[in-house]
Formats: C-alpha cells, sequence, structure tokens
C-alpha cells in the first residue's frame, strides 16, 4: 500500500525502531527488509541508525527502494547542531541522504525560523529529500507552515487519541501523516471491542488497529515496531484486513484523548 504525497510515493506501512536497540535492532530491521517493508524510521535519539544502517546495507537493496526517515533531537536544535547531526546520522545510515529529516519535537520555538531554515538548507544540498516535523500541535504546525514547505507530520495516534485537526491539516496541505504507537503502547490490544473486531474479520488486534488509521485518509502511515519475525509479518499484512464502516464507527468511539508518550517537557497539547 502506497501514498502519494506532493508526488512522491512513500509505503503506508513502515518499520519503526523506537525503543529497538541492541542486538533487536539488525535482526529485526532485516527480518523487516526481508518480509517487503520498504519504509524505515529511525531517529538520533533512538542511538540505533548505525545498526539500521548496517542492515540496509547488507539487505542487498538498492537505497532508492527505500524511504528512510531520521529525526533532529532537542539538544541539536540550532542551526550549526541540526548540519552536525544529520552529518552524523547520514555517517551512521551509511547513505548520503535520507528521504525524510524531521524536527523530533517541538523545543526552542523561539528559533524555529532560523532552525527550520537549516532543514531546508540541507534538503537543497541533497542531504534530505523531505523536512517534516514530529510532536507538534496544530497551532505550531500552522507556524511551521508558513515557514517551509514541509512534507510530513509525525505524531502519537491510535485509538485512544483521535487526532481530528491534525489529519484535517494534513489532508488539507498534503502532508503524510505517521502514526507513531499505532497500538498504544500496547494498551489497546486486549480492549475487547478490538478483539471482537479481530474475531470476526480473522485478524489479529494489532491488524485491526492498523488498518483503522491506513483507512482514515489517503494521508495517513503507520510505524509500529516489533521484534519477532511473527510479529513483524503481522503488522505489514494489516494492508490486506477489510474493515466495515460499522468497524470503523466503533474504533473511532474508543477514542479518550489518551497519551502514552507524555514528557513533561512535551508542549501544551491544547494549543
Amino acid at each position: 500500500m502506497l501514498r502519494t504525497i506532493q508526488g512522491t510515493p512513500v509505503p503506508a506501512v513502515g518499520f519503526g525502531t523506537w525503543e529497538l536497540v541492541g542486538d533487536d535492532t539488525f535482526p529485526g530491521v532485516m527480518a523487516a527488509l526481508e518480509l517487503g517493508y520498504r519504509h524505515v524510521d529511525t531517529a538520533q535519539v533512538y542511538e540505533n541508525e548505525a545498526e539500521v544502517g548496517r542492515a540496509l546495507a547488507d539487505s542487498g537493496l538498492d537505497r532508492d527502494e527505500i524511504f528512510l526517515t531520521t529525526k533532529v533531537w532537542n539538544d541539536r536544535l540550532t542551526p550549526d547542531g541540526i548540519r552536525e547531526s544529520t552529518r552524523e546520522s547520514l555517517e551512521k545510515l551509511r547513505t548520503d541522504h535520507v528521504d525524510l529529516l524531521l524536527v523530533h519535537w517541538p523545543v526552542r520555538l523561539d528559533d524555529l525560523e532560523a532552525n527550520l531554515a537549516a532543514f531546508v538548507e540541507l534538503q537543497e544540498a541533497g542531504a534530505t529529500s523531505h523536512i517534516g516535523v514530529s510532536n507538534f500541535t496544530p497551532a505550531m504546525l500552522d507556524r511551521a507552515l508558513e515557514i517551509a514547505p514541509l512534507f510530513a507530520l509525525q505524531v502519537e495516534h491510535h485509538a485512544y487519541l483521535a487526532q481530528p485537526r491534525l489529519l484535517e491539516m494534513c489532508a488539507r496541505h498534503d502532508l503524510l501523516f505517521t502514526a507513531y504507537s499505532p497500538l498504544a503502547r500496547g494498551q489497546l490490544l486486549k480492549d475487547p471491542a478490538v478483539v471482537a473486531i479481530a474475531r470476526e474479520r480473522d485478524a489479529t488486534p494489532a491488524q485491526v488497529l492498523l488498518r483503522w488509521i491506513l483507512d482514515e485518509d489517503e494521508h495517513t502511515a503507520v510505524i509500529p515496531k516489533a521484534t519477532a519475525r511473527e510479529r513483524i509479518a503481522e503488522n505489514l499484512a494489516a494492508a490486506d484486513v477489510e474493515l466495515t464502516p460499522g468497524d470503523h464507527d466503533v474504533l473511532a468511539a474508543l477514542d479518550r484523548d489518551l497519551r502514552t508518550v507524555d514528557p513533561d517537557w512535551a508542549p501544551t497539547w491544547s494549543r
């Protein structure tokens, strides 16, 4: 399943690597690539870019076959820090460019214009094909869109956290809306409503939850993490699950504005 964003095709089901560390990273990414994933998400702060890069190199796949995302962490959000962080990421990832470079969190917003200018500079230099932001509120995203030509927004999103305003903004501006923690860090897997739908559709709860997000809009993508090969394959196969309008309604009704990723320094989400 592909999304076409601003003319660029992006695989809708990606392989997330947050909290995939140590000995799990390389075999996890290798398994994902062998199973057919062509969208891989990492970040400087995950401390696994080198292992991701090794897997990409050892896979034998052409670099152009992979949509690769990484992110600049909070302590590097100055123009010079952004440039140096990106240089380090490219070296670890064993590539001359990523497909998407994101501001990981909306901190140091007083410097947003200068920092996004550095992202644009890197894009123009060929270090990244596209730029975007992560964890931005609607107001912050509006401001960022006034400054730079964004391609994507990445945020926590699942059936317990609806994000309707951000979904609408991404559709209106033709941005990729990438949902991280799409299973609410596992909390949704045992929800009775999810389990019932999975049983009826001959699918797993994870597949139902991922497919629901994919069905929300033509701009949505998901980046679930898994370590076991069986689970990695299961998540990718979510694209083959079919849900009914009634299933969609039941899942949409689960929204409780629940954030499973909410550090003390995160933005005021209601803005």
